[in-house]
């Protein structure tokens, strides 16, 4: 499969270099230099407040912890959820449904409903999918087993209310910009863009000239700007302590390339050495892993086919995550990683736990996180508050970074999941789901998009 997809993408940049001169693409890009790859890098000569030299931070695609880990022993979860008045039990989802869940931004306030979280069957595919639940290990047998051996946080929430764009934001930067929403532009200048460069679509500064996303201004009032932003991030704050860090996500000629965040960063992506130097195909990690490359600080993004996006496997996605785990299990790497998985927003599903909003962008709903790690404390549920700048905390608090915006400052560290002292765990492999309906690739019925 690896083959297929390492094919698949030589093609795409074959057909993207035959094509660019004439592309409706406006902004001015730099050219892309080929894929690069990490450096081997010696993590144990950084110095670290705990033993965890690497940390590996997976953002999957549009799950609450109710419909994932509403039953799971321990769990603050429910089995019903309120629609209006009424109560609805959760039923068992389907592997992939036919359409998107509508989750953008006022979907989301709409959903939330001033915290009286009953309002997600607010459209027809709403009524259908949102009040759905996973109903034990069966559904999802991998995701549970790591829950059991290791830790699962019950009181997680999305950074933002709404959609993919400003959550992944949050992931490399404690904000979004000033955005609630994804950015637009013209549908049919996107299609135009897909099938005659090659290219995927784009939420960053390589997005064609009339894409727009709107943010809030100093006055509180919406402004169209270009996806492309100046503001500092994580990785800034890396590379000012000398310490490599990677990104992995689908390439530029992918489905899922839009959950790319560095690409709108414009200091990284319209900087084609930056760019070779730190951003990765996602169907290379686990070759990289197994060739001793591996950052002391990494995030991995999906392709959209195994995201987890609901009009895409389920199950398929839950085995490219276990072959992302189990590729670092296997590797000595494993010795000193910690591995944090989570959901990149609710994608429409129900949850019942109000989020708190801590300001004007958050908290979005609950997501589950998941700590992997030979010192995650076994079989822990946690309860304390946390979002995705809970795990910017951790990584500036191991390495001795400062603090991003007041996101990651109010942040706890996420140290409490660990026993440092305890006899490390020795990593065990998972095998792969082999109920899964359908091929990986097959397509859906909704198009790219979040």
């Amino acid at each position: 499969m690896r083959l297929a997809r390492a094919v698949a993408a030589v093609l795409g940049l074959v057909l993207l270099t035959a094509t660019c001169q004439d592309s409706p693409r406006a902004r001015d890009t730099p050219d892309l230099l080929p894929p690069g790859r990490p450096e081997r890098t010696d993590a144990s000569v950084f110095d670290t407040r705990w033993p965890i030299k690497h940390v590996v931070f997976v953002i999957k695609e549009n799950r609450t912890t109710d419909h994932l880990f509403g039953r799971f022993p321990g769990v603050n979860g429910v089995t019903e959820g309120y629609d209006g008045d009424r109560l609805r039990p959760l039923t068992p989802p389907l592997d992939r449904i036919p359409d998107d869940i509508p989750h953008c931004y006022e979907c989301a306030i709409e959903s939330w409903n001033e915290g009286r979280m009953n309002n997600f069957a607010r459209v027809e595919q709403g009524d259908l999918y949102a009040y759905t639940q996973m109903q034990g290990r069966e559904d999802l047998p991998n995701y549970w087993r790591w829950a059991e051996e290791f830790a699962l946080s019950d009181n997680f929430f999305a950074s933002a209310q709404g959609p993919s764009f400003p959550n992944h934001l949050f992931t490399i930067a404690a904000q979004s910009g000033g955005t609630h929403f994804n950015p637009a532009q013209e549908q049919s200048r996107v299609t135009i863009f897909t099938q005659e460069t090659g290219l995927a679509k784009s939420w960053g500064c390589d997005s064609l000239e009339e894409a727009f996303v709107e943010v809030v201004d100093s006055e509180g009032q919406l402004e169209k700007v270009p996806p492309c932003f100046d503001f500092e991030t994580e990785a800034d704050l890396l590379d000012r302590a000398g310490i490599p860090w990677g990104y992995y996500a689908a390439w530029n000629d992918q489905r899922g390339y839009v959950w790319s965040a560095f690409s709108a960063i414009r200091r990284v992506r319209m900087h084609p050495e930056v760019w070779q130097r730190h951003i990765f195909p996602v169907d290379n990690f686990v070759a990289d892993v197994e060739d001793g490359r591996l950052a002391p600080v990494t995030w991995v993004t999906p392709r959209y086919e195994v995201s987890e996006h609901p009009e895409w496997s389920f199950c398929h996605g839950e085995n490219w995550t276990t072959e992302i785990v189990n590729s670092i299990m296997r590797s000595p790497f494993w010795k000193d990683t910690a591995i944090f998985i989570t959901w990149d927003d609710y994608g429409g599903f129900y949850d019942h736990v109000p989020p708190p909003q801590v300001d004007d962008f958050g908290f979005g709903f609950r997501v589950p996180l998941l700590t992997i790690s030979p010192y995650t404390k076994p079989g822990y549920i946690d309860s304390q508050l946390g979002e995705f700048s809970s795990v910017l905390r951790f990584i500036e608090d191991n390495w001795g970074l400062s603090q991003l915006t007041h996101r990651d400052r109010d942040a706890f560290n996420l140290s409490y999941l660990f026993d440092f002292d305890q006899e490390p765990r020795e990593p065990f492999e998972l095998p792969m789901r082999e109920d899964c309906e359908g091929p990986i690739f097959a397509q859906p019925v909704t198009a790219d998009g979040d």
